[in-house]
């Protein structure tokens, strides 16, 4: 088996040639992804732009088998695909759910949480790239504070906090949750082996670059990752049956502005002369790392 740091050419299990933008997170995503669950594996891809990414029928990006299915029943499909599965004897195989943070926070949510409740075991796997990019970089409730999108312009940015799906999806008191960085691989492929080892209903949020729905330069997708963690923007961090583990610790407080000033979508919040939606921001930020600080220490108390 390959160790979960260590990427080799005769791994790769996704073909050249995606449809991917420039600098998107998902073809990085699905080739660490895949080049771990192996070929044994199906795919549940919901609307999103990886349904585009991977190819209509029959093209298939990925060494493996794809299913398509509508925006909010990925979880569903799943569900019926695993039985299927087990069904046969092929208990060996994975089914991995691939959706955007459209089909997870907010039109497949019921569906996910179905599937949480009941312990399916499916690995779901979330792009949040906080929009619907595919279909025209709309709000989603995944949309950080003071981001534009097409349904928020300008003026009108989103004046509301997203969604904390981790820990939504930790009150379903799953076995395994985990947020990932594409800029900390080791991190990513670490988490991506232990979801696959581990049975049950598990789920990885990773952190998606998009250059058209973040307005960023295509070659700074890795850069701005690895800001958004040291910032604590998208900290890094695991839950096991409503335990909670932060796994990177910044060495430095680096100041959020860092890594919205790179970022187009975030452009007319350094207009504000009073720079009252940053500081909104970075006191968001201090406060939902605190919380996950005590979290973990009330997780680990004797």
């Amino acid at each position: 088996m390959l160790p979960a740091n260590k990427f080799l050419i005769e791994d790769e299990k996704v073909f050249s040639g995606g449809l991917s933008c420039r600098g998107c997170g998902w073809a990085l995503l699905v080739r660490h992804l895949a080049s771990i669950l192996g070929e044994n594996t199906v795919y549940v891809v919901p609307a999103s732009c990886f349904s585009i990414i991977a190819g209509p029928y029959p093209l298939n990006e990925i060494k493996g088998s794809v299913v398509h299915t509508v925006f909010a029943a990925a979880p569903a499909t799943a569900t019926g695909i695993r039985a299927a599965l087990d069904r046969k004897g092929k208990k060996d195989a994975t089914v991995a759910i691939l959706a955007g943070d459209g089909g997870t926070f907010d039109i497949g949510f019921q569906s996910l949480s179905g599937a949480a409740s009941r312990g399916e075991n499916l690995l779901y796997v979330v792009n949040n790239n906080g929009a619907y990019m595919n279909t025209g970089i709309q709000t989603s409730t995944a949309t950080p504070y003071g981001a534009v999108t097409t349904t928020n312009p300008k003026a009108n940015y989103k004046k509301t906090w997203p969604k904390d799906l981790m820990g939504i999806v930790a009150a379903h008191n799953i076995p395994y949750a985990a947020t990932c960085s594409l800029a900390f691989i080791e991190d990513y492929r670490r988490k991506i082996q232990k979801a696959k080892e581990t049975e049950g209903f598990r789920l990885l949020m990773i952190d998606g670059p998009c250059p058209p729905g973040h307005k960023t330069d295509p070659a700074q997708s890795i850069t701005i990752a690895r800001l958004a963690v040291d910032t604590k923007l998208f900290p890094l961090f695991e839950v096991e049956h409503q335990k909670f583990r932060v796994n990177y610790f910044p060495k430095e407080k680096v100041p959020v502005e860092r890594c919205l000033g790179k970022q187009g979508r975030f452009r007319h919040l350094f207009k504000d002369e009073t720079g009252q939606a940053i500081k909104n921001i970075q006191e968001h930020v201090d406060n939902y790392w605190n919380r996950l600080l005590k979290l973990e220490k009330m997780s680990f108390e004797e």
